[in-house]
Formats: C-alpha cells, structure tokens, sequence
C-alpha cells in the first residue's frame, strides 16, 4: 500500500500546508500515541525534541496534544539533534521519540520523525497503520478524563545527550592541539556540539550557533559548506565539520579548505575499524549513490561494499539484519550502531577525529582514502505529472546507459523528501557523464514544463 503523509524521513512539507499542519500534527500525536499507549499496562510516554524552526512552535503544542489525548505522558526537551531524540527515548524506556525537522531543508518547512521504543525509526508497516489513524480520526479511542497524559520538560536533555557523545570517543584520547571549526546550520545542534569538542579539549571556533527561527541551513551547515571551509582557511584551523539542521549528517573540510563527503569519511573509519578488528559484517553499508570508488577502496581492503535503496533507515534495515555496524550515506549520514541507532553526525565526527589523533598527520594526507569516480547529480523540479513515466524520458534514459555501458552507471529517482526528479551519472568519462545526464534532464525538464 502507498503511503500517503510518510515519506523515506518521516512525514514533511511546507509549514502551516498539508501535510505539515497543526491538525494533522494533533492526529500524528493521536494516532501514534494511541498505537504504542497499548503495550503494557503502565505509564506511557513520549519524548519530543526539535530543531530551531519558527513552526516547530506551532507542531509541537499539536502534537503534544494528541499523545496527552490519548494518555500518553510527554516529556519536551526542546532543541537537540535527532540522533538525541533517539537516544533519550531508550534510555527513559519511552514508547515512542518523536524529532520535528525537515533536517537539511530551509525554515520554511519541517517534519515529524518517529523513533519506536528500541530507538530505531518505525516500519513501513507501522507508519501505515499510523496513517490509518491519522485518516480515520473518529477511530482513535481518547483518554478519559481521568486518564488523560501529562507533559514535563527534561532540563538535563542536552547534558546527557553531550555525555553519551563523549562516550564514544576513546577514552585515552583526547582533541588537545588541535583547532577545529564546527558549523552548526544554526540548528538543533547549536549547543551541544561545541561543548562535546571543548569539553575533549579541541580549540574550537563556532559557526552557525545564532538561531532565529529563520536561519536555520540558511548559508551555512552541511549543504552550504563554503563558511566553514573559509573559516578553516582563514584561521589556519586543523579542520572543519559541518553538521545539518538537526545534526545526524555531517561534511568536513581538511586544513586546506577542501571537502571530505560522506563516502571518503565512510572509507576512513571502515579502514581504521578494519585494522583494529572491529568492523563487523565484513564492509560497510552504503545507497545506491555512493561513489564508484569507495566500492573500488574496498575492494582492495578486501570488504565489501552492500548498496541499498537511498534513505538512511534502509541502510540501518540492512546493518541490523546482516550483521554490520557502519553504514551511511555520502550526503553524510552514518550510522554506527555501536553507538547509535540512527545517523549521528557529531559522532561520526569523533569517530574521523580518533583517526586523526592517532595518526598525527594533515587532516588532507589521511582524509581522502580513494579518487572518487566523476559523479554528476541535477535535480529537475516537477509538477502532478510524473515525468519518469513519459516514453521520451524513458528513451532518454535509456540512450544513456547505453552510452555509459560498462565504464558507468545512471541512477534516476525521485526524491523522498522533496518534488524532485535526481538524475545521476557516473563514469571513467566526465565529458560523456555530463553529456548523458544532460540529455536526460533536458527531456525531464521539457515533460515537467
């Protein structure tokens, strides 16, 4: 069955239209609450984090409302990271967490994320059975008076979030002497992020830690890493770290201003790990759009590369059901399930940090492990009309793998999160790749028109 509000990142849109509403959001609460209140008899509760958007004000009320509606006691904790919301609602033995954020999109939107009591993002299965509720609304049994839930907020939040990220950096090492620059997108990591790295004793320089409600990702974070890799080059910093609005994905700089992706940060740690015997399952876990020459890295490391669908859960889905504990995007979202449950892009960065320390060389010489394969990514805009089903797309599309054969690959998908045709190319061949790709997106963007 296709959902219709759950996307591959939760439910997202525009703030104040559907489906970001307060109504909807109220339903969410009820709908959700109303599916984990019933798994014992006791106390129910959910833990709701956000990140600095203007309408998180507006979608956190609602949904607190729904979850209260249905008995559910709820605990705020106001703006931290994702993979915090993930964390917490584990070690408070919640029944659900629920992070709002649009992640990495402009403060115009946001979103609801949904984490099931074991800190992992909810099934396909689950989601549409809360979107059953969310539909059917007068189905939803309220509490009674009596019943109804409470809501309180956790002022030590942040506290333990920053502990249980010290904690997965080794315990002899330390960040001493090294002078880091850390862009927070003017999100929910604002604060905890520069603490975690003071507190292990890097000089740290902050970007992106004045949220107005409206800046969030606006010039700075993970998607505009321009700001960072000045300031690196500027200061004469080590490094610098870019995370997103609500800080599971992470970008880094080396000293020389230059970007370090998802996919080199990915063969750095797996190689590392690797050596010392703690990688598990035997590679690492990556989509469909990972570089070509991370697959190649590995190869040569003697691991294996497993690519799933794009989306960060489905990596997960695969990491737990095969046996891996790394796994990620090359947008930047990792996952080591070592630690966490879901991406965590302040983690990650220790983790790359360890590295770093340990080897005592340039963040360049040690941070780009393989030349990556030219990869050209367009993203056309659509309207109702699918254009990828249109026989002149089709043709196009076509035409390019034939032209790429066995020196290449295309990827066209459309976005989980946003209505966006991606039409990747990759290849031996950069003039052939962009030649394919812009073939391809002509014939979108003439559908689309």
């Amino acid at each position: 069955m296709t959902r219709k509000y759950f996307g591959t990142d939760g439910i997202r849109g525009t703030a104040n239209k559907l489906p970001m509403t307060a109504e909807i959001a109220l339903q969410v609460g009820k709908a959700a609450g109303k599916k984990f209140a019933g798994r014992g008899n006791f106390r129910h509760r959910v833990v709701i984090g956000k990140d600095t958007r203007l309408s998180g004000y507006m979608i956190e009320p609602a949904l607190t409302a729904g979850f209260i509606s249905v008995g559910m006691d709820v605990i705020l904790v106001g703006p931290l990271p994702t993979p915090a919301i993930a964390m917490l609602t584990r070690s408070l033995r919640a029944d659900l967490g629920v992070m709002i954020s649009a992640s990495h999109n402009p403060y115009e939107d946001n979103g609801i994320k949904l984490f099931g009591p074991d800190g992992y993002k909810l099934s396909d299965d689950v989601e549409l059975e809360i979107e059953a509720g969310i539909e059917n609304p007068d189905l939803v049994e309220v509490a009674t008076p009596k019943l109804l839930g409470r809501a309180t907020r956790l002022d030590d939040a942040p506290g333990r979030y920053i502990e249980f990220a010290k904690g997965s950096f080794p315990k002899n090492q330390l960040l001493k002497g090294l002078k880091i620059v850390v862009d927070c997108a003017n999100g929910a990591a604002y604060k905890v992020a520069p603490t975690v790295l003071w507190e292990l004793e890097a000089d740290v320089i902050s970007l992106g830690v004045s949220p107005n409600g409206f800046n969030i990702n606006d010039g700075c974070g993970s998607t505009s890493t321009d700001a960072m890799c000045q300031k690196v080059v500027e200061t004469g910093a080590h490094l610098g770290i870019a995370l997103d609005g609500d800080a599971d994905r992470l970008i880094m700089c080396d000293e020389n201003g230059h970007l370090i992706d998802g996919d080199q940060l990915m063969a750095l740690i797996a190689a590392s790990w690797a050596e010392r015997d703690l990688l598990k399952g035997g590679g690492l876990v990556a989509t469909v759009m990972s570089n070509m020459g991370l697959e190649k890295f590995l190869k040569g490391k003697g691991l294996d590369l497993v690519r799933t669908a794009v989306g960060d859960r489905y990596v997960v889905e695969h990491m737990r059901n095969h046996g891996y504990n790394l796994g990620g995007e090359q947008s930047g979202h990792m996952v080591m399930s070592d630690f966490a449950t879901t991406g965590d892009g302040l983690v990650a960065a220790l983790q790359v940090l360890s590295v770093i320390v340990e080897q005592q060389k340039p963040v360049s010489e040690i941070a780009r492990s393989f030349e990556p394969f030219p990869q050209i990514l367009k993203n056309v805009r659509y309207g109702s009309t699918d254009p990828l089903s249109l026989a002149s797309v089709q043709s196009a599309i076509k035409n390019g793998e034939e032209k790429l054969a066995s020196t290449g690959r295309l990827l066209i998908r459309k976005s989980g999160t946003e209505p966006l045709i991606r039409v990747m190319g990759e290849g031996e061949d950069t003039d052939l790749v962009n030649q394919v790709v812009d073939d391809i997106v002509e014939e979108v963007q003439k559908a689309a028109s």
